[in-house]
């Protein structure tokens, strides 16, 4: 009877919210989030030496001052709003750092030479590699966060809470902040407030190589002897519960336990029913004096400590791997000390979505499975657009959680051979994915520029940008000159490239009707225009006082078709029978809408791999 009471109230708050708030015209206008993810020691990195397993004396590694004012500023003109610096949190690596107090990590539980940013080491503090003054690494961070605010852009750091690394050596802990699993009671698997999950009795062995695989390349090293020093041994970060997992499991990491027992059950409280619909406010107050887990108290007063540093925003690894109810304890406690934190998450589980989104309270989730995927192999030639319109109808209701990218650190490089071997076939696909949505857009260091991904660095295989092993990024390097942050060494396809990433973001960002409303045209147009076929997408978006037909085509092929625009979106439109002029937002060229007898039409000629955005002037 309480949880329907609780429904019906979170029921009439949402109406009267409803009809107390200001139109969108009233209140100052806030255009899509734009967000640039760098992985941050590789950005400012000019040295080109590219061996594999190179050490970082060898190889070169980017550091925060590499962040100039210019370096930013000119991040800024691409057209971002928020910046992802990947791989800030000290995590395991192999360069010693012995001299500054930082214990050694083993190459056996390493992976790269550089180590997995996802394998942290220490919560309270930034990775060494990164700073001029290893002893003074957090101030340089703080000092990189303060210009990056200065330009107008806000900061999202990684925070990783289904797993730490295997040797997590928390020595910057502030006072009264115990380190993971130092109360855990290792003679059990499991206990509610241990912070792993353990298998008694038996001492952790590494995993069998495969592939000829070896530590640092076969580089000998002291450490180096198939040996790690765990017992008893602790459950894997994906769940392995072996002593010895596979070589194919994050061996390096060791699993965090919220609270549930290993047979799935759980000590701590559900939601009750209605709460999807209630406030993140309302979230804080229900946990508000509840007893949790310990790793979730650990886990919130990480998140705080950085957003009372000056972080803006996190991105949560592998998110649907922790219960749904932590996440609703975490991000209600972090958007309680800043309403404005930016949320990101994945979640690769479609049925999970709006659990994650209402429940778990997160602002927006990667769109990997759906439109991505969809996309992606539409851009490598065997995928149809006549797949897209459903994806955006079955996600109607959450499509601004959905946040849109085509490359990050997990996924090839577009450029890459292995995924379409030509930057420009990343062109229409950014379009659409970038002006489908109100939902933020993502795109990752040097796809601007056509980075192919292709270097062996060591650990890992080449068409994703190592983010192993200490490594040079070139077509990102010819961009950054040598520091001058100018693009004097790009070719000129890639500075073309470069010029459209920074044409379409910026549009992006002022355009209101890419915060309006959405229709798709393509279904309409597929039986009804000669030319128009499965590699050409089209939809309109709209406010009042702006309106768009977006038209990109994903073939080698020019396309030459009339677009027909539906009677229902003229009348939506409110166009009465007469001839518009059209202007291309990305580059200026007209073109002509005929409206006769309520309907429309615009006679489309598309270069290869080119998109039209079309406002009626």
């Amino acid at each position: 009877m309480k949880s329907r009471l609780l429904f019906i109230l979170a029921f009439i708050a949402t109406l009267i919210s409803c009809a107390t708030q200001p139109s969108k015209t009233d209140e100052e206008f806030k255009g899509k989030a734009v967000v640039y993810q760098v992985f941050t020691r590789l950005f400012g990195n000019t040295n080109e030496t590219n061996k594999p397993w190179g050490t970082i004396q060898e190889n070169g590694v980017g550091k925060f001052n590499d962040f100039t004012d210019k370096a930013l500023s000119e991040i800024k003109d691409l057209g971002v709003t928020h910046i992802w610096y990947t791989g800030v949190p000290h995590h395991a690596v192999v360069t010693d750092y012995t001299q500054y107090g930082i214990s050694l990590d083993d190459p056996d539980v390493v992976k790269g030479r550089a180590g997995s940013p996802y394998a942290v080491k220490d919560y309270y503090q930034v990775d060494p590699d990164m700073a001029i003054d290893p002893a003074n690494r957090l101030q340089e961070f703080k000092a990189l966060v303060q210009r990056t605010h200065q330009h107008g852009m806000k900061v999202i750091i990684d925070i990783v809470p289904n797993h730490v690394a295997r040797h997590y050596e928390g020595l910057n802990n502030p006072n009264g902040v115990e380190d993971f699993g130092a109360a855990d009671d290792t003679s059990v698997e499991y206990a509610v407030d241990n912070n792993f999950y353990y298998i008694p009795g038996k001492p952790f062995e590494v995993p069998e190589p495969l592939n000829g695989y070896q530590p640092l390349g076969g580089e000998e090293n002291q450490m180096v002897d198939g040996k790690f020093d765990e017992n008893p041994a602790k459950w894997t970060g994906n769940g392995s519960r072996k002593a010895q997992p596979h070589f194919y499991d994050w061996y390096e990491t060791v699993k965090i336990n919220y609270g549930v027992h290993p047979d799935g059950t759980h000590d701590f409280d559900s939601l009750p029913d209605g709460y999807e619909l209630m406030s993140t406010e309302d979230h804080f107050q229900f946990w508000k004096g509840k007893e949790v887990p310990d790793s979730w108290v650990k886990f919130r007063d990480i998140a705080l400590y950085w957003t009372d540093f000056g972080i803006d925003g996190f991105r949560f690894d592998m998110a649907e791997m922790v219960p749904v109810e932590f996440w609703s304890y975490m991000n209600s406690s972090i958007k309680h000390a800043n309403p404005d934190a930016f949320l990101l998450a994945e979640v690769y589980n479609p049925g999970l979505y709006r659990e994650y989104i209402h429940k778990g309270k997160m602002d927006y989730l990667y769109d990997k499975v759906e439109l991505y995927d969809t996309l992606k192999h539409v851009m490598q030639g065997y995928g149809l657009t006549d797949n897209i319109p459903a994806i955006q109808t079955g996600l109607k209701d959450i499509e601004h959680h959905m946040l849109h990218f085509l490359e990050n650190h997990d996924e090839q490089r577009i450029a890459s051979p292995e995924f379409a071997g030509d930057a420009a076939k990343g062109k229409p696909a950014m379009v659409v994915s970038a002006l489908i949505s109100t939902s933020p857009t993502m795109i990752y260091f040097g796809q601007e520029v056509g980075e192919p991904g292709a270097e062996d660095a060591g650990f890992g295989d080449p068409s994703r940008t190592s983010i192993f092993d200490y490594i040079g990024v070139p077509h990102h390097q010819r961009w950054m000159n040598d520091g001058a942050f100018d693009g004097g060494r790009l070719s000129p396809a890639e500075k073309d490239l470069r010029d459209f990433y920074k044409r379409l973001l910026n549009f992006t960002t002022n355009s209101k009707a890419l915060m309006g409303e959405y229709k798709e045209i393509h279904s309409y147009n597929r039986n009804r225009s000669n030319g128009y076929d499965s590699k050409v997408f089209s939809f309109a978006r709209w406010s009042e006082d702006e309106h768009l037909i977006v038209v990109s085509n994903f073939d080698v092929q020019t396309k030459s078709f009339d677009l027909q625009i539906p009677s229902e979106l003229i009348g939506e439109w409110d166009l009465p029978d007469s001839f518009y002029i059209m202007t291309d937002q990305l580059y200026g060229s007209e073109s002509e809408l005929e409206v006769t007898e309520s309907k429309g039409i615009i006679n489309v000629e598309l270069d290869p791999l080119e998109s039209l955005v079309l406002r009626i002037e």
